[in-house]
């Protein structure tokens, strides 16, 4: 087997791969050996007809694409192995026969995505926001108040009006022209008012209604509404409530503040600060790290693969399904809500998953370019540092550690010293964002 590797066009790589007679023979009587069961000859015993004479019946290609397959397998990762100084494959080849293929021609033709190349314009000496988050007191009695809804005590409501913040359990039935339309109605649902869950207009109607009471509710869908054939048109929801729940909140005092794991008040105030000014130190060195990337970008340029944007989209589609999911709601009931499919809601993703990726490429082609790296003491000490987290000595953490974790740790390390690089070598401003 011989082989030879071309650059092609948008990041590919063309892999033309040249196999010998003999080669292409015992790949041929190897796929025969292995589906040799799956054919029957009259005359034999399935499994025990022998090559020439299926290949007689059925036909001289009989094995061909197993052959392939088999030759492919057995020798593509060896390839990409010799040639991963070369090249980084991001996504499965397109494969096809060489011209006039024939045994004594058996040539393989593999285009591979590749990790494309970015080219960098500016990336010192360039004015760059930088972000800064503080916490208040106001943050913090939010914080607590957003706690106290969450272990609420919920309880029937009865002889008043629904209001902002209670749960209805309500059935509706949306109408355009008098004829229902697919996804716009609902039995026993619970819906919060004031969570902006559905169209604007249709909570604010439902609030003021009494339990067992009908009501037409006219409102209009958004002109950037998901579903194209409900954009921007009129429709009337039928509502009838069935029940009101409220929540009663516990009390911000020392019991509370106990059942937090906290000994008073004063102590929960300051543990819920504490988890608030961490969060919001990791969220300025994200916004601020992300402004640096966005200010690289505008000079930089990269052919990015499609299956590149394809993966990363997926990943942001499933974040927003766990992020769903915690709040109790279901992907596919949200996609049904909004009338579109899985696939339809990806291609929202697609230009932040573009921006994602021309991002990531920056930080590893800045990495190479000023050969940052991580040495052994400082790969072992941030080992020390994650084995204390979570209560380990450092020589037991690390017999826990797989070569892809150390290597995680390792690119973690570079990528946190080149941040510290281009903000020294950058004019950061400080901004000021409402």
């Amino acid at each position: 087997m011989k082989y030879e590797v071309k650059p092609a066009e948008k990041s590919t790589v063309r892999i033309t791969i040249t196999f010998t007679p003999e080669e292409w023979a015992a790949a041929n009587n190897k796929a025969y050996v292995q589906n040799r069961h799956k054919y029957g000859v009259n005359g034999f015993r399935k499994g025990k007809v022998p090559k020439n004479v299926l290949e007689l019946y059925y036909g001289k290609g009989l094995f061909y694409e197993d052959a392939l397959n088999l030759l492919y397998s057995e020798n593509f990762d060896t390839i990409l192995e010799k040639e991963k100084d070369s090249f980084t494959a991001v996504g499965e080849p397109a494969l096809s026969l060489g011209e006039n293929f024939s045994e004594e021609n058996v040539v393989l033709v593999a285009d591979l995505p590749v990790k494309p190349d970015v080219q960098i314009g500016s990336y010192k000496g360039i004015k760059i926001p930088k972000y800064e988050y503080t916490v208040t007191d106001a943050d913090v009695e939010r914080e607590i108040d957003s706690v106290r809804e969450r272990i609420a005590e919920s309880a029937e409501v009865e002889g008043r009006p629904a209001k902002e913040g209670d749960t209805v359990n309500i059935d509706f039935v949306g109408k355009q022209d008098g004829k229902a339309f697919e996804g716009g109605s609902a039995e026993k649902y619970d819906l919060v008012l004031g969570s902006h869950s559905f169209i604007p207009g249709f909570e604010e109607a439902v609030a003021g209604m009494n339990i067992g009471e009908t009501k037409d509710i006219e409102v209009t869908f958004p002109a950037d509404y998901q579903a194209a054939e409900l954009a921007g048109k009129p429709a009337v929801f039928t509502v009838t409530l069935h029940k009101i729940t409220e929540k009663k909140l516990p009390a911000a005092d020392d019991e509370f503040a106990k059942k937090m794991g906290s000994d008073s008040m004063e102590a929960y105030r300051q543990k819920v600060r504490e988890r608030l000014e961490k969060n919001a130190a990791s969220r300025s060195v994200n916004r601020t790290e992300d402004s640096i990337l966005t200010e690289i970008a505008k000079t930089a340029t990269a052919e990015i693969p499609e299956v590149m944007i394809e993966r990363q989209s997926e990943e942001l589609l499933r974040r927003t399904e766990y992020n769903l999911m915690y709040q109790g709601v279901r992907l596919d009931d949200y996609l049904k809500y909004v009338g579109s499919s899985r696939e339809e809601y990806k291609k929202n993703f697609a230009e932040e998953a573009r921006r994602n990726v021309l991002h990531q490429l920056i930080v590893e082609k800045l990495i190479s370019l000023e050969n940052i790296t991580a040495s052994e003491e400082e790969i072992e000490e941030k080992i020390k540092e994650q084995a204390a987290s979570v209560g380990k000595e450092a020589e037991e953490y690390k017999k826990t550690l797989d070569p892809r974790q150390r290597e995680y740790i390792e690119n973690d390390i570079k990528v946190t010293k080149l941040f510290t690089f281009l903000q020294e070598n950058n004019e950061m401003i400080l901004a000021e964002e409402k």
